[in-house]
């Protein structure tokens, strides 16, 4: 796919931090880590990666502003666009060597996501997508699952961690879900379930209390993958950081599961 100049200088930075980081996973047992609270990490690595990533994007595009999980948010001078990052999705797989984490960058227009990027860079995997131009993994053009019988279908989610307060509504979707599925898996990365469901490694994926940056590029590569999203609460997902994304057949049935309703 030729991209568009915003979506090239997208995956330039991705790639620059990716690099970045995949020298840092190859040493994890010597990086300086420090607790941000219960269950959440933050690594100089990630720091790192997201002052490559701002470095790159915001000389190409000075003009944007930005919102990413180390550094905040910062309007710009086009208040329209905006880049939403986030620069290890995964971090504490990343910390104890799974090799399953991946940078993700947004750019959002007007309040609606157009082009995104979920680069895994430990597998060299670089998911992308544009508004109407269609979802790729590296070369080759994504699809959402055709699959159409619950039964048959593998579902992702996350799990809470120490210190959140949500298991119990956890364990109530899980077993609602998990009679009806052919399996539930929780890998530890939002950005990777949902390019997971673009790619139709998974058929669907599902979890509250997220982060914009955790969804918005995965949001995008769903839908031009053919895939359908919503929120599980409230009416726009990036604000109520709740998603529920599927294959367009078995969407309405997943929904209500996971809704309850």
């Amino acid at each position: 796919m030729q991209g568009s100049a915003n979506l090239n200088v997208m995956i330039k930075a991705a790639r620059l931090a990716g690099r970045s980081l995949v020298k840092d996973f190859r040493e994890v047992e010597n990086l300086q880590v420090s607790m941000k609270g219960a269950g959440d990490f933050v690594s100089k690595a990630d720091i790192s990666a997201e002052k490559i990533i701002r470095d790159e994007l915001m000389e190409a595009r000075p003009n944007y502003g930005w919102l990413a999980e180390e550094g905040g948010a910062a309007e710009g001078k086009d208040p329209t666009r905006r880049w939403i990052v986030d620069p290890l999705d995964g971090t504490t797989n990343f910390l104890h060597g799974l090799p399953h984490w991946a940078i993700s960058i947004a750019l959002e227009h007007k309040g609606e996501i157009v082009a995104g990027v979920v680069y895994d860079a430990a597998k060299d995997e670089m998911f992308y997508a544009e508004k109407g131009e269609g979802a790729w993994l590296n070369q080759s053009r994504l699809r959402v699952s055709g699959r159409s019988s619950m039964i048959e279908c593998i579902f992702a989610t996350g799990l809470p961690f120490g210190g959140r307060s949500d298991l119990p509504e956890t364990l109530q979707d899980l077993a609602r879900i998990l009679p009806s599925c052919a399996g539930v898996r929780r890998f530890g990365s939002a950005a990777l379930d949902l390019a997971y469901v673009a790619a139709g490694r998974y058929d669907g994926y599902w979890e509250r209390s997220l982060n914009a940056w955790d969804i918005a590029a995965g949001l995008l590569i769903v839908r031009e993958a053919g895939g359908m999203v919503g929120p599980v609460e409230g009416e726009s997902i990036l604000d109520s950081g709740s998603i529920v994304a599927s294959n367009e057949p078995i969407f309405d049935k997943f929904n209500k599961l996971v809704k309850n309703t």
